[in-house]
């Protein structure tokens, strides 16, 4: 499996007990989804685009996010240290559809933004996840980077048919950027 086929899940932070078992730190909306997960894939080396799959044999959410787990075949500490701090993901086909103004942030990666009152801005490159706020990051035409608040009132219309997010945002942002 190839990390574009894939959604980041969040990564293996530690150790937990003599057993093996890892703590999963999940960087989801609702970590409770996942509590159950049977496999996970593993990006065992941080430059390698391929995936490695792992059977779960056992997960319990505990608190803030992480998801304890214990791995086929991972029995101690010494075979459990060689995937801490690694990435985790799973496939994109394991999402649920979204409607109407809902998305995936890897959804709108590429997608066009248009505002209501500047027209197109750009492409997005990225969504920035901030503690205080996530930041659609859109490059323009002239390469241009433009960072816009991803508010709920930010979002006009999510047009999936023609990949473009219609958007609403403050008065001379756009400009300012542009000047720059």
């Amino acid at each position: 499996m190839k990390v574009a086929d894939c959604f980041y899940l969040g990564y293996s932070s530690k150790i937990i007990g003599n057993n093996g078992e890892l703590a999963f730190k999940l960087d989801v909306d609702s970590p409770s989804l996942y509590e159950g997960l049977d496999a996970v894939f593993i990006r065992v080396n941080i430059n390698d685009d391929i995936l490695v799959p792992f059977f779960i044999t056992q997960s319990k959410l505990q608190q803030k996010g992480i998801l304890r787990v214990a791995i086929e075949g991972i029995s101690n500490q010494i075979e459990a240290k060689e995937l801490v701090g690694k990435e985790l993901y799973l496939p994109t086909a394991a999402l649920p559809k979204l409607k109407g103004d809902q998305f995936y942030y890897h959804e709108i990666v590429d997608w066009t933004v248009h505002d209501d009152r500047f027209g197109v801005v750009g492409k997005i490159k990225s969504v920035l996840d901030y503690p205080s706020q996530d930041i659609l990051q859109v490059i323009n035409s002239d390469d241009k980077e433009i960072l816009i608040p991803l508010l709920s009132d930010t979002i006009l219309k999510v047009d999936r048919e023609k990949t473009t997010l219609h958007v609403t945002t403050m008065e001379g942002l756009i400009e300012m950027y542009l000047e720059a």
